[in-house]
C-alpha cells in the first residue's frame, strides 16, 4: 500500500492534502512538524513525503536532510516562496521535487505518481533475498531452491515484509498496517494465523528461513545457517 507522509504545521493543508489522496486510494499520515515526521517515519512504512519548509523545532530542509541519511523515499517540498535561491536550498538538502503554495492537489498528485513512477524505476531491488529464498515483486512469485512458491497476495506481502526487515523484530500492529492497511479493523489474530500458513510452506521447502515468535511483541525472520 502506498503511504504518503504530510509534514506540514498548517492543519488546513494537512486536511486539503489528507482528504484529496485519501479519496483516490492512498493511505496518508499527518505530522505537524519535523519532530514528529521523523516519529512517524520509525514507526511506519513511508513511500514519500509531502514536507513543508517552514515548521518549528525542524524545518523542511533539516528533516529532508535527515530522510536522506536514513531512508530510500522520494521527498516533494512545500513552501510559500518562490525565489530561486531557497529552491536551491531545498535541491541542496536533498529534495526530489518543489512546490510553491498555495498547493494545487491534482498537481500534487500529478507529481507524486511521476516521482514515484521514477524511485521504482532506479529502485534496483525487484527482487529481495535471504538465503535460498527469493522474493519476486513484480510476478509475485518466491523461489527457494530453484523451486517457485506461488502464495495468496495477503501471504506473499506478508512474507515480502518480513524478508525487507529480516531479523527486526515487527509487531503485529506494525505487520497489520503494512499488508492489511492503517483502517483494517479486524482481529491481530488474524497476522498469527498468516503468520502459521507461512510457516508449513515454508519449512516444506527449506529449513534455514524461519520465523520466529518473539512473545508478547510479533515475529521476526531469519535465516539459519
Amino acid at each position: 500500500m502506498t503511504t504518503i507522509l504530510v509534514v506540514d504545521d498548517d492543519p488546513h493543508v494537512r486536511d486539503v492534502i489528507t482528504i484529496y489522496f485519501s479519496k483516490i486510494g492512498y493511505q496518508v499520515l499527518n505530522a505537524k512538524n519535523g519532530m514528529e515526521a521523523l516519529q512517524q517515519l520509525k514507526m511506519h512504512t513511508i513511500t514519500i513525503a509531502i514536507v513543508d519548509v517552514m515548521m518549528p523545532y525542524l524545518d523542511g530542509y533539516e528533516l529532508t536532510k535527515a530522510i536522506r541519511n536514513y531512508y530510500n523515499l522520494p521527498v516533494i517540498l512545500l513552501t510559500a516562496k518562490g525565489q530561486l535561491e531557497d529552491k536551491e536550498k531545498g535541491y541542496v538538502a536533498g529534495t526530489d521535487d518543489y512546490v510553491v503554495k498555495p498547493v494545487d492537489p491534482k498537481e500534487l498528485q500529478f507529481r507524486v505518481e511521476a516521482l514515484l513512477r521514477r524511485y521504482e524505476a532506479t529502485t534496483p531491488s525487484a527482487t529481495s533475498h535471504l538465503g535460498p529464498l527469493t522474493i519476486l515483486y513484480k510476478s509475485y512469485e518466491v523461489i527457494i531452491n530453484e523451486r517457485t512458491l506461488l502464495l495468496p497476495l495477503k501471504e506473499f506481502e506478508l512474507l515480502a515484509f518480513l524478508v525487507k526487515h529480516a531479523t527486526q523484530v515487527l509487531t503485529r500492529e506494525q505487520i497489520i498496517e503494512e499488508v492489511w492497511g492503517i483502517d483494517y479493523s479486524g482481529d491481530e489474530r488474524t497476522v498469527d494465523v498468516h503468520i502459521k500458513r507461512l510457516r508449513a510452506r515454508l519449512l516444506k521447502l527449506t529449513p534455514r528461513i524461519q520465523i520466529k515468535t518473539v512473545r508478547g511483541i510479533g515475529y521476526s525472520i531469519e535465516e539459519i545457517q
